[in-house]
């Protein structure tokens, strides 16, 4: 690592105008969580077609996932996410003005298009915008940015549930929508694309202007490829890049399979189970959900590259596991303290999420990849999660209509046993090294095998 790379005003300008993408994920996947109980009531919806409703955005992510890989090694990061603004107006139209379910389901898979392709183009571009010892924090504000739209989301959810406006609870995400869009103007395309362009010149002039060390980069040490070679499928499943591909899709689909989604959709249906019955009070306690997942990430941003990304993922998965248990337990018996102790294990488990699985999936899938397949694999990798993702958002409710409430979450916490034996065993550190040693290194791991 290079003593003269520092972190600049312009790379943290270009992150934040980016990580807009992470909000508007977090407030399109998160404002249906209040909504769902008033758009329940107008539609007059059955318990299935509630699971529809808030999962079929995940059908549309899904899509976003697999294309926007090959859309951000194509056209480019910034193209893809300036093409991204506009679906997210498309979709947030669509739902703010639905008059019947189709309406509200084809604007939901729309706007899922976009989330699927913000969730791997914003990590995506920061990460190659961003020197070794601050890459952590910055690719985090992506997490950050997510956090942050869900308790907007929530926030605004609770200001609008006296009046049960569902419809400004979706609209209100056109405001940072339109801030995104005039912003990716002023940002440049990142190096690394330019370079798997052959636009080497212009691709070292960024990093000079970032205040990047260009003796050590991936950009600097790269030779003239034609990109239909650098981005060719075929190589995404050659010896060297598999155990990649295997470290990045699992750490992705057990972000998702220890249970974090049920808790940003389903909140406060979960706190009515617990024994807070209006929607306003469920819809409250959610947001102190909101506060304290984003609140905890800031404590990630800060720990993320002083600590490192293992020992964040291990204690943090712990915490989780051991979380989830209690959860379990409050909800054996419907009493005032069980239910005190489900709300409190609850946030808890949110906490130690925001430490560990929440930024870190994100990070490790943006840093493991080489250059010219980068936004390929970590397609393969997201669409794995968002697969998870509606798969748990499904099956949630019915779960807890076959195991019970108390047998879900143990379930849940069953799965984080598995997510730690995974995280020990395959996912190495990546604090302070270069884009490029974290592939050798994954490289000399394939050539052992």
């Amino acid at each position: 690592m290079a003593k003269t790379q520092k972190f600049t005003a312009f790379t943290l300008v270009a992150s934040l105008i980016v990580a807009i993408g992470g909000l508007l994920f977090g407030y399109n996947t998160s404002s249906i969580s209040g909504a769902i109980l008033f758009l329940a009531k107008d539609f007059n919806l059955s318990t299935i077609a509630q699971e529809m409703i808030v999962s079929i955005i995940l059908i549309g992510a899904l899509i976003g996932a697999c294309f926007g890989g090959i859309l951000t090694d194509r056209v480019g990061r910034k193209a893809t996410l300036i093409l991204t603004t506009v679906v997210f107006l498309i979709g947030t139209f669509l739902v703010m003005t639905a008059n019947h379910i189709a309406m509200l389901v084809i604007g939901r898979i729309i706007l899922g298009l976009a989330i699927g392709i913000v969730s791997l183009s914003v990590p995506l571009y920061i990460a190659e915008m961003s020197d070794p010892r601050h890459r952590g924090a910055l690719v985090s504000l992506n997490q950050l940015a997510i956090t942050i739209g869900i308790l907007l989301a929530y926030v605004v959810d609770y200001f609008y549930a006296p009046t049960g406006d569902w419809r400004s609870m979706f609209g209100i995400a056109l405001i940072p929508t339109i801030l995104l869009f005039i912003g990716l103007f002023f940002i440049p395309e990142t190096p690394s694309f330019l370079a798997s362009q052959g636009k080497k010149e212009k691709a070292l002039k960024i990093l000079k202007k970032i205040e990047i060390d260009t003796s050590k980069s991936e950009v600097a040490l790269s030779t003239k490829i034609s990109t239909k070679k650098m981005a060719s499928w075929k190589k995404l499943f050659e010896k060297s890049v598999r155990p990649a591909l295997f470290a990045g899709i699992g750490i992705s689909v057990f972000q998702q399979i220890t249970g974090i989604n049920i808790v940003i959709y389903y909140a406060p249906r979960i706190f009515q189970l617990a024994g807070l019955e209006s929607a306003a009070s469920a819809i409250l306690a959610t947001m102190g959900v909101g506060t304290i997942n984003l609140f905890m990430t800031f404590v990630a941003l800060w720990l993320i590259d002083m600590v490192g990304r293992k020992p964040l993922l291990i204690v943090g998965i712990l915490g989780m596991v051991a979380s989830l248990g209690v959860l379990g337990i409050g909800f054996l018996e419907s009493t005032k303290a069980t239910s005190i102790i489900s709300i409190v294990s609850l946030m808890t488990y949110v906490s130690f999420f925001a430490i560990s699985l929440g930024p870190v999936a994100w990070l490790i899938i943006s840093e493991i990849y080489p250059m010219g397949i980068r936004g390929r694999a970590m397609g393969i990798a997201i669409f794995a999660n968002w697969t998870c993702n509606y798969i748990v958002s499904l099956t949630f409710l019915t779960l807890v209509d076959f195991l019970g409430k108390s047998g879900t979450f143990w379930l849940y916490a069953a799965i984080g046993l598995l997510a730690l034996w995974f995280v020990i065993k395959k996912i190495p550190e990546t604090k302070g090294k270069e884009l490029k040693e974290i592939q050798d290194y994954f490289k000399k791991k394939a050539a052992k095998k």
